[in-house]
């Protein structure tokens, strides 16, 4: 069988998964799991023999294979269902379907007592299915209907729990803002296949990279600035990025897979797929950096002050996410996407260790964890992966971040002292400051989570300075809702996905010798001036988070150390630095106000004029209506009472 009909068996499967569990949900529910889980693992399977037989090539020796579609009323512009193999795609392909596997597998026994389980596994088959194809797929028009069934799906998964409020409003505001990004999105890609004369991905780049092609994009900064609108909404970037964080009101699986191998990961492997576009406007790439600086540091301010676990990882994905478009900014798609390679290992391996230690406290509260004593006996697998994973993510070494993040920083380095590189070092010098900081920020927060939800600690008063009330449950329920997980230890199949995450977020990034000969060939190794850089701020956040620890412990006082070293940040980082509020009034208010003013002009003066219209002749009809009495005497009164009238009136004009 040929790569490329593996290839395209690969997003098919689960497809097809999908759409035989949607069938089977009631009819046959015994099928349902064997429906998730089996088609998911033999895509897997499938993306690993593509990869090998792949090999990392990359430019001529990619595989591409296309058939045509359908006209679009221009004859040099059709849509082609086209493939394209490169290093990039065949390891990015891997890890979705890796991490979509062991959510299937986790869900079998997370979930297993939620009565729409059916329509939860066939929806996370599906969303699968649609990143898959995003990454596969060599046609713009193709890329986009991947593009647009992960919103759909991320709608219903992440309103899961729809009868809690705070699940409907939480999937409603992920697709607005998400589509709210999408329509310069499209705008995007059809202003640049027009430019271009196709919308053949391999096709664009190969015209704007090749030294024989004289090609050059009319309006580059204009389309760049286009696509990264609908870049920002997707993949959660400043000022886009609220709605992951409420996100988490979905299943804690559902968010495993959004923040570590699909939705989010999508908008920064497009960009690196395309990014010889966003290299062409050196204005795109430097707003490119801005937005990458404000979300990273924004981002990990935020997550030092959250109080719910979830949180605080979903404000760490927007900020590694930052890290990956930063590298993007500077030039270097290799490091961005080794970056999302090893983000997505030990991402997933953070959530699903976090449902199981939710499931252990019976809260997701990080102050109430604090409160328990004996958590690490409850939940002993999760305690150990979660360790790695949180090490994998204050980049320490020789954990996998320490390598990936160390491939960013070094890029960046490399963008500010080389202006030979044809990026603008401004660019460089923003990504690289921001990333710094990120560090020890991210080693802060790391350290932080790790301290509440691990460390017995004393009982801080009922009401903490830091306003942390009662605990919350992890999924909300309502009556007649879906039974959320309740305080049991973990599944056999939950612990094993945990430590087979586990693997490479401890060891993939050893692999950063071999990697360059499947992507661009830029060296990832570490650079001596970022590594110790790096790694010693992220020591000082470390050692700083754990000092304040302690010392408020000794006291008595609240445990977190969150609101001491963010002092008065505190409060504005814990609410997300009130962008919402912000948009509140800059947008809904506004929108309410024209509603409002729109429902008073039509049931006040429309149906007034309406009404009005009606009533001269609704009186008229009741004058004459009364005069129908039935009286024969009363019509030939009525008759020769007329008669005299128009009598006097004919002789008076006669006169």
């Amino acid at each position: 069988m040929s790569t490329t009909t593996l290839a395209v068996l690969v997003p098919l499967l689960p497809f097809l998964g999908a759409f035989a569990g949607f069938a089977a949900g009631r009819r046959a529910p015994g099928f349902v799991r064997p429906l998730a889980v089996l088609p998911t693992l033999a895509a897997t399977a499938l993306a690993v023999v593509v990869a090998l037989r792949q090999g990392g090539g990359t430019g001529e020796a990619a595989v591409t294979a296309a058939t045509d579609l359908t006209p679009t009323g221009n004859e040099s512009l059709p849509i082609s269902l086209a493939f394209h193999l490169d290093g990039f795609a065949v390891l990015v392909a891997v890890l979705v379907a890796l991490v979509a596997t062991c959510v299937q597998l986790y869900s079998t026994g997370y979930l297993r007592d939620d009565p729409r389980y059916a329509s939860y596994a066939s929806l996370v088959s599906l969303f699968t299915a649609a990143m898959l194809l995003v990454v596969y797929a060599d046609d713009l028009i193709v890329l986009l209907v991947g593009w647009e069934i992960m919103g759909i799906c991320s709608y219903f998964l992440v309103g899961h729990y729809w009868e809690k409020a705070a699940a409907r409003s939480a999937s409603l505001k992920a697709f607005l803002i998400t589509k709210l990004g999408d329509v310069p999105f499209l705008i995007g890609i059809l202003a640049l296949a027009s430019e271009a004369g196709t919308f053949r991905i391999s096709t664009i780049v190969a015209r704007l990279t090749s030294s024989l092609s004289d090609f050059e994009l009319g309006h580059p900064t204009l389309i760049a600035l286009l696509l990264l609108a609908g870049v920002a909404g997707k993949s959660a970037q400043f000022p886009l990025h609220s709605w992951l964080p409420d996100a988490m009101a979905g299943p804690t699986p559902v968010s495993a897979l959004i923040h570590a191998a699909t939705m989010v990961a999508a908008g920064v492997y497009f960009v690196a797929r395309l990014l010889p576009v966003f290299t062409a406007s050196a204005a795109a790439l430097v707003v490119l950096a801005l937005l990458a600086a404000l979300t990273m540091v924004g981002s990990a301010l935020a997550a030092l002050a959250q109080d719910d676990l979830k949180r605080v990882l979903a404000y760490s994905t927007v900020g590694q996410l930052g890290y990956m478009l930063g590298a993007l900014a500077v030039g270097n798609r290799s490091a961005a996407v080794f970056h999302l390679l090893s983000h997505g290992a030990f991402k997933a391996l953070l959530f699903l260790t976090a449902g199981v230690v939710i499931t252990a406290a019976g809260t997701a509260s990080l102050a109430a964890m604090a409160r328990i004593r004996g958590l690490t006996r409850r939940a002993p697998d999760a305690f150990w992966t979660m360790t790695i994973g949180l090490l994998a993510l204050a980049a320490l070494p020789p954990f996998s971040g320490f390598f990936s993040k160390e491939a960013v920083l070094g890029a960046a380095e490399h963008a500010a002292v080389d202006p030979d590189r044809g990026i603008p070092a401004i660019a460089g010098w923003i990504v690289l400051a921001a990333g710094l900081v990120t560090a020890l920020l991210t080693a802060s927060y790391a350290t932080r989570l790790w301290l509440l939800a691990w460390r017995d600690a004393p009982a801080p008063p009922a009401t903490s300075p830091s306003g942390h009330g009662a605990p919350e449950t992890a999924e909300p329920t309502a009556p007649g809702a879906p039974t959320a997980p309740a305080v049991r230890p973990a599944t056999l199949p939950m612990n094993a996905v945990l430590w087979l995450l586990a693997v490479p977020s401890l060891g993939f990034g050893l692999l950063y010798s071999r990697l360059p000969d499947w992507f661009d060939g830029d060296s990832l190794a570490p650079t001596l001036t970022t590594s110790v850089l790096a790694t010693g701020v992220a020591l000082v956040g470390a050692l700083v988070t754990y000092a304040t620890w302690r010392h408020t412990t000794v006291l008595g006082r609240d445990p977190d150390p969150g609101p001491v070293l963010l002092g008065p940040l505190h409060g504005p980082a814990r609410a997300g630095f009130h962008l919402d509020a912000l948009y509140d009034r800059l947008f809904v208010a506004p929108v309410h106000s024209g509603a409002r003013l729109v429902r008073f002009l039509d049931r006040e003066v429309v149906d007034t004029c309406v009404r009005g219209a009606a009533t001269l002749p609704r009186w008229l009809g009741s004058a004459l209506r009364r005069t129908q009495t039935g009286n024969a005497q009363t019509y030939l009164s009525a008759l020769l009472a007329g008669a005299i009238i128009l009598t006097i009136a004919v002789l008076a004009a006669g006169a």
